[in-house]
C-alpha cells in the first residue's frame, strides 16, 4: 500500500482528510497530514516530513498531496521527492485525495497518473438546473 502525506498550510489537510472519511465511510491508513503555519521552520518541517515519510513508507512509495504550488508547503514537498519512491502533486482537492485513496494498491506511477485525472477531472463548472433543461 502507497503511503500518502498532505502537506498542506495550516489544516487544510486535516478537513480534507476528515471529508474523505466520511465519503469512505473510515479512516483510511497510512493517511497523515503536515500543517505549514507561518511561525514554522522550514528545516524543522522537513525533518518531520522525512520521519513521517518513514512512517508511511511500507515499501511501496509515498506520494505527497500539497495545495499550492510555489507556496512553502509545496516548496518543503519539493525537497522530499524522490523518483520512483517519493512523489508529490500540487494543487489537492477532495476528488485527487478520494482518487489517491482508492488507487493506491497499484504503482506509485499510475498512482501519480490516477491521483492527477481524479483532480482534474473534480474541477467543472456547474450549471444552474434551468440551464440543465434547454
Amino acid at each position: 500500500m502507497i503511503g500518502i502525506l498532505i502537506i498542506s498550510h495550516g489544516d487544510l489537510g486535516n478537513s480534507l482528510i476528515n471529508c474523505a472519511n466520511h465519503v469512505m465511510g473510515k479512516r483510511p491508513e497510512h493517511l497523515v497530514h503536515l500543517g505549514v503555519t507561518i511561525q514554522d521552520d522550514p528545516d524543522v518541517i522537513i525533518l518531520n516530513a522525512l520521519e513521517l515519510l518513514k512512517q508511511l513508507d511500507c515499501g511501496d512509495g509515498v506520494l505527497i498531496l500539497s495545495d499550492i504550488c510555489g507556496a512553502t508547503p509545496c516548496n518543503i514537498a519539493t525537497e522530499l521527492v524522490n523518483p520512483g519512491r517519493v512523489e508529490c502533486l500540487s494543487g489537492v482537492n477532495l476528488s485527487m485525495l478520494i482518487r489517491a485513496l482508492t488507487y493506491r494498491d497499484k504503482s506509485l506511477e499510475s498512482l501519480v497518473e490516477k491521483s492527477l485525472s481524479g483532480g482534474k477531472e473534480g474541477v467543472m463548472r456547474i450549471y444552474s438546473r434551468s440551464d440543465n433543461a434547454n
